[in-house]
């Protein structure tokens, strides 16, 4: 189930096209400007990002180029009533990988959303490897030392998160928000339960965790184990 972010300040619109994806399955987060657009970026994995031009505070162009300033790869759709080859050309060269004029209909958006989720899963790597660790996306399957270890889905989720983005460390609330649907009745609790029952299944007696805690800012791959 793939997350999607948009960022749109016309309200009636924002309504019109999280009605249309959720029914297409997809988990969406709507935020109205793009100063908010931005921080969820940077503290949030999506799976791809629906950003109009002409948002408050940032435009959908300046929260596009500070984004891919960071490192963000996420895939991202430019939305906007500009129709003319050179804003094309501009939305483009901003990082976006996509634009969409107005109006449109809501089976192209979603035909784009597609194409682009599964243009940037080509580029993954199927497997991760992280110190002693294995983990297959293709088959779901995590192997420890060659052998395999047997996750709950949420566990594999959370792993994965880890050794996908090894060189960073993340807040229990950036990991509900970003591995939870918003709509699911999880707490903070989920997440610590999440981490101790990896640690159980991972870690080896006497051994350093394999998911470190860094007090007061949250967790991550422990750097030992890392690729």
């Amino acid at each position: 189930m793939s997350k999607i972010l948009l960022a749109e300040d016309d309200l009636e619109l924002t309504s019109v096209i999280c009605n249309y994806l959720e029914l297409e399955s997809y988990i969406v987060d709507a935020v109205a400007d793009g100063a908010a657009a931005l921080e969820r970026l940077l503290a949030i994995d999506y799976d791809a990002v629906i950003l109009d031009w002409q948002l408050p505070s940032m435009t959908g162009i300046e929260v596009c180029q500070s984004f891919r300033a960071n490192g963000g790869r996420t895939p991202i759709l430019i939305l906007t009533g500009k129709q003319a080859i050179k804003d094309k050309e501009a939305g483009l060269d901003s990082g976006a990988d996509d634009y969409l004029t107005k109006p449109f209909h809501p089976r192209e958006l979603t035909a784009r959303l597609r194409a682009m989720i599964r243009r940037a899963s080509q580029f993954q790597s199927n497997l991760i490897v992280c110190g002693p660790l294995t983990l297959d996306r293709d088959r779901h399957l995590v192997f420890s030392n060659g052998e395999m270890v047997n996750l709950q889905p949420m566990e594999f989720l959370l792993l994965e998160h880890f050794m996908t983005h090894e060189n960073k460390v993340f807040s229990a609330e950036a990991l509900l928000a970003s591995l939870w649907d918003e709509s699911a009745d999880a707490s903070l609790d989920a997440i610590y339960t999440c981490i101790r029952r990896l640690r159980k299944k991972l870690d080896k007696p006497g051994a350093d965790s394999i998911i470190r805690t860094v007090h007061g800012v949250g967790y991550g791959i422990n750097p030992r184990f890392q690729g």
